[in-house]
């Protein structure tokens, strides 16, 4: 199958910010996994995802208060129980934060779980992607 983009959104309030006035990191942390599962979610079904390792969130720029961000998240590299999740968010048009999470499909008891998924990039930025993710 072909990545699929799941997209999620959130507007930054006071409560979000930090002590400069900024989006908060914990809380970007907060919907960048979230996103994650989300687009996960759309792979295997959600009771069986647990986040076993994010793997970095760089940020490029500040976001304030009253922005809207914008996740943007796909499954990008699958294993026999794992799914390598790429995430990125936006503000105004312009991106903020990238990364990439890995999940893991498990059973009722926490065990890992083969899921059966293939993920078949196309496009040159998925291809990207996945060589980036067979990297981590």
């Amino acid at each position: 199958m072909e990545p699929i983009v799941s997209v999620t959104q959130h507007l930054v309030k006071s409560e979000d910010l930090n002590h400069h006035g900024t989006l908060y990191a914990g809380r970007t942390a907060e919907w960048f996994v979230e996103a994650g599962f989300i687009a996960t979610a759309k792979v295997v079904p959600p009771e069986q995802i647990v986040c076993l390792q994010i793997h970095g969130m760089s940020f490029t720029s500040p976001v304030r208060r009253g922005e809207i961000v914008t996740f943007k998240g796909k499954v990008i590299l699958t294993g026999k129980s794992r799914l390598i999740t790429f995430v990125e968010m936006s503000a105004s048009d312009r991106p903020v934060v990238k990364g990439f999470i890995t999940f893991v499909n498990v059973n009722a008891e926490g065990k890992p779980l083969p899921h059966g998924v293939t993920i078949e990039p196309v496009t040159p930025e998925d291809i990207a992607l996945q060589e980036e993710a067979r990297k981590l």
